[in-house]
């Protein structure tokens, strides 16, 4: 059984999105594991903040069934693909890790570069798996989050009331 590690992202009813989006994963592989929920501020353009968290699960199922699943997902959840690449967003939800899988064409980017780049992935990637090796740095995303610029980019948990 593959561990698979997703980064689930939301700025459009993100509460109800991303619970829903959770809710979609558990219906589609079991049972997952969430991080915590964290807020940020949009990368890459001007709109509303954003829930993200790190989710992770276990499949039998091949990589490109998972991504053809996620994608159903998003779109069930009003996902929409004619816009910009960074945009608002109801649902969105990419592979981060497929265990120790690198795989880089038209379908998928594993690992997900993302992971180096963006708090909002890293931090509660770090949260769930923080021991485990980045496959092609060898460093473990404890490590990495600790050597992050956190002065680049806001994050902060959101509170459950």
């Amino acid at each position: 059984m593959a561990t698979v590690l997703l980064s689930l992202g939301s700025n459009i009813d993100k509460e109800h999105n991303i619970l829903a989006g959770i809710a979609a994963l558990e219906q589609h592989f079991g049972s997952v594991i969430c991080s915590t929920i964290y807020e940020s501020e949009a990368v890459g353009f001007d709109g509303d903040n954003f829930y993200n968290l790190v989710v992770q699960l276990g499949t039998d199922e091949p990589v490109e069934v998972v991504v053809s699943i996620l994608k159903q997902i998003e779109d069930e959840h009003g996902r929409t693909r004619s816009g910009p690449r960074f945009s608002a967003r109801t649902l969105d939800i990419d592979i981060l890790l497929y265990d120790e899988l690198i795989r880089d064409d038209e379908l998928v980017s594993i690992p997900r570069d993302e992971i180096l780049k963006n708090a909002f992935v890293l931090r509660p990637l770090a949260e769930l798996v923080g021991e485990s090796l980045h496959p092609q740095t060898g460093e473990s995303y404890r490590e990495l989050w600790q050597r992050f610029d956190h002065s680049s980019q806001s994050l902060w948990p959101v509170t459950q009331g």
